[in-house]
């Protein structure tokens, strides 16, 4: 490890001095824990053990939500099969029992938590779930179709969500209200659609194509009407994208190449990739609340893009902290094993674009 990294090892482990934050929750696949970082300050200031809370050492939590006023926040966990909703003192208030839940997404404009399916499954329900945040009711499951839906974003103007296949080339523009679907179709070889990204106003729909190595941009004004606008190439393995607070660029982990790729959204290219020791499969992505910085969980295992297994690591998960700005990695924070779905609250309100980092 180099000087550099010891020395960031050491600030994520000490105490933290300041008051927390934000926090950024970090599901660690193999632990069995998450880890959670203070956003403002930089520091892991808390690993919750999932298992004195009664779930076992295969309990696989994959991805967190978190409230926009930072509250509640929402665990899946594969293993396990819930989906378990915390409080702001890692308290659990509620659970919903689904099978093999995978990624979730908060609906900005009602009491509503999407649920999709884990990647791991061979054959889950092709069906993702509706879930009423207050009381942790599982009001419905909406029918897909396809198989294997993963892939999952509710569009910020609440009416519809986006799931899409990683069996098929195929996702779906789901209606809310009543669970009607939109199914669209893309031509050519295997896609592998793995994540979706909305940008602010709604207007565009990016989702990462891991098998073909690049991102494919939809117009998707009408919700209902999807219309396939750019192709975008990738690095090898894109995985997860997020679109910036101001709709103007699109951060994409790239889980093969241990690299982000950064896409301008005037122009639907690629004008920069960073890179980072701390890389290892880069998995996950989110924002913070400013803007500031971009949060980029990695995996470290020798398994392929596709194993939820785990238990193959080369070393220990880690998160790296990107300053937007200047699009260089500014700190490495040792997590657990097998880092894998981030969760931090989303501003109501987009926050003026950052100039610098501290």
């Amino acid at each position: 490890m180099s000087r550099l990294l010891a020395v960031v090892a050491a600030l994520a482990l000490a105490p933290a001095a300041v008051a927390q934050g934000p926090r950024l929750y970090v599901a660690n696949q193999d632990d069995a824990t998450v880890s959670i970082i203070d956003a403002a300050s930089l520091r892991v200031v808390e690993t919750l053990d999932l298992a004195p809370l009664g779930f076992g050492p295969n309990a696989k939590p994959h991805h967190a939500q978190v409230e926009p006023d930072g509250s509640y926040w929402y665990l899946t966990m594969i293993g396990a099969g819930k989906v378990v909703k915390f409080d702001r003192a890692n308290r659990i208030v509620g659970s919903v029992a689904l099978e093999v839940p995978g990624l979730l997404s908060l609906d900005p404009t009602a009491d509503r938590l999407i649920v999709g399916r884990s990647m791991s499954a061979v054959n889950p329900p092709k069906r993702i779930a509706i879930i009423r945040r207050s009381d942790m009711t599982l009001i419905d499951e909406y029918e897909v179709f396809f198989p294997r839906p993963h892939a999952l974003v509710v569009d910020p103007r609440g009416t519809h969500a986006y799931t899409a296949s990683l069996g098929v080339n195929q996702f779906a523009s789901v209606r809310l209200a009543d669970g009607q679907s939109v199914l669209v179709d893309y031509p050519g070889g295997p896609q592998t659609f793995t994540q979706f990204a909305v940008s602010p106003d709604g207007r565009w729909l990016a989702v990462t194509a891991q098998s073909a190595n690049q991102l494919l941009v939809y117009d998707v004004k009408n919700p209902d009407q999807p219309v396939l606008a750019r192709t975008i190439p990738m690095a090898k393995g894109p995985f997860e994208p997020v679109f910036s607070y101001d709709g103007g660029t699109v951060f994409v982990t790239n889980l093969d190449a241990n690299v982000v790729s950064v896409v301008d959204v005037a122009t639907w290219t690629v004008t920069g990739t960073i890179t980072s020791p701390g890389f290892g499969q880069p998995h996950g992505v989110a924002l913070s609340e400013d803007g500031r910085y971009l949060f980029v969980s990695n995996r470290h295992q020798s398994g392929g893009a596709h194993d939820h297994e785990g238990h193959k690591a080369t070393a220990k998960g880690t998160v790296v902290v990107v300053c937007v700005p200047t699009r260089t990695a500014q700190a490495v924070l040792p997590v657990g094993n097998y880092a894998a779905g981030l969760g931090i609250a989303v501003p109501k309100t987009a926050p003026t674009s950052p100039t610098t980092c501290r």
